[in-house]
C-alpha cells in the first residue's frame, strides 16, 4: 500500500536514472550486467521523489526516508502495474485495455489502433516496442487520469512470457496478429509458438473478454476454435469480402474497398446510402 500511495503520488515511473527529470519514482532494477539499485541514491539527487530497492542493496540500509526497500524490485514493478491496473475506472467502470501479441506487426498494429481510437478516446499505450517484462509494467503505469482506453503490446521470448504478461495487463480484449516460425528460438517448434501466443486467448476466455480474430488466417482460427466459448470478433480482406485497391500519387496511403454490408455491422447506425452491393473505397 505505501508503494501504490508513493507511486499515486509521482504518478511517473522511470528504471533509467539518466531519464530524471523530477518528481519520479525510480525502480532500481537488476540485470545480469547492471544493477540499477546502484543509481538509486543518484537518482534521488536529481529530483526522483522516491527510489525503489532490494532489500540486499546498499542504497537499502541508507537511511533515507524516499527509499522503499521491497524484496525484488522486479516483482515489485509488475505487482504495482497490476494493482494500478485493478484500481483504475473510467466513469465507474473499469478501464478497457487492449492487449495484443503475434511473431510480426505487433508494434505497427498497436500504431494503427491508437491512431483510430485517438480520434475518440483518449489512449495510453505502448511507448515504442517496450513489450517485455519490464516495458509492459513500465506503459501499465503509465495510465494515467485521462486515459480512456489502454492498448499494450506484448512480446515473448519463451514459452511462458505471455502468460506472465496478460497478467500483468489485464486485457479485456486480445489480438494475435500472426504466429510464425521466423522466432523459433526459445519456443522449441512451432506448436511450441503457438502454444505460447495462445496464452492470450486462454486470458480472454478464462475472463469472459473478446478477441479480435483475423478470420483468413487458418492458424489463428484453429487456435480459436481450440478454446471453447471464446467470444470471438472475426475481421479479415477475404473474410470482409474487401478489395485491397491500387496506390498512385494522388492516393499514396492504403486503401481498401469494403462492401457497405460490412461497415454497416461495425459501425454506429447510419442512414444507409448508395449500392450496398458495391464495395465503397475506405482510407
Amino acid at each position: 500500500q505505501r508503494l501504490y500511495a508513493a507511486f499515486k503520488e509521482c504518478g511517473r515511473v522511470t528504471t533509467d536514472s539518466r531519464a530524471i527529470s523530477g518528481g519520479e519514482m525510480f525502480f532500481g532494477l537488476k540485470g545480469e550486467n547492471f544493477d540499477g539499485n546502484e543509481y538509486a541514491l543518484k537518482a534521488l539527487e536529481a529530483g526522483a521523489h522516491y527510489a525503489v530497492v532490494d532489500e540486499d542493496s546498499a542504497a537499502a540500509a541508507s537511511g533515507d526516508s524516499r527509499v522503499i526497500v521491497v524484496h525484488d524490485t522486479h516483482e515489485a514493478l509488475q505487482t504495482l502495474a497490476r494493482h494500478h491496473r485493478e484500481n483504475t475506472f473510467v466513469d465507474g467502470k473499469r478501464l478497457t485495455v487492449i492487449g495484443l501479441t503475434g511473431t510480426n506487426g505487433k508494434t505497427t498494429t498497436k500504431e494503427l489502433i491508437t491512431r483510430v481510437l485517438s480520434v475518440k478516446y483518449n489512449v495510453t499505450s505502448t511507448q515504442g516496442n517496450l513489450n517485455n517484462d519490464i516495458g509492459v509494467p513500465l506503459s501499465v503505469l503509465g495510465i494515467n487520469s485521462k486515459t480512456q482506453i489502454a492498448v499494450i503490446e506484448m512480446g515473448a521470448n519463451h514459452p511462458d512470457d505471455i502468460e506472465k504478461l496478460v497478467k500483468v495487463c489485464e486485457p479485456d480484449y486480445g489480438l494475435i496478429t500472426n504466429v510464425g516460425k521466423a522466432h523459433l528460438l526459445g519456443f522449441g517448434s512451432f506448436e511450441g509458438v503457438k502454444r505460447a501466443k495462445g496464452k492470450m486467448y486462454d486470458y480472454i476466455s478464462e475472463h469472459g473478454g473478446s478477441i479480435f480474430l483475423n478470420a483468413d488466417d487458418e492458424n489463428l482460427v484453429a487456435m480459436a476454435a481450440e478454446r471453447k466459448g471464446l467470444k470471438v470478433i472475426e475481421y479479415g480482406i477475404g473474410y470482409w469480402n474487401a478489395v485491397v485497391l491500387p496506390s498512385d500519387a494522388g492516393h499514396p496511403f492504403v486503401r481498401m474497398a469494403i462492401p457497405d454490408s460490412v461497415t454497416s455491422s461495425v459501425a454506429e447506425p447510419v442512414e444507409a446510402t448508395g449500392n450496398p452491393s458495391v464495395p465503397e473505397p475506405v482510407e
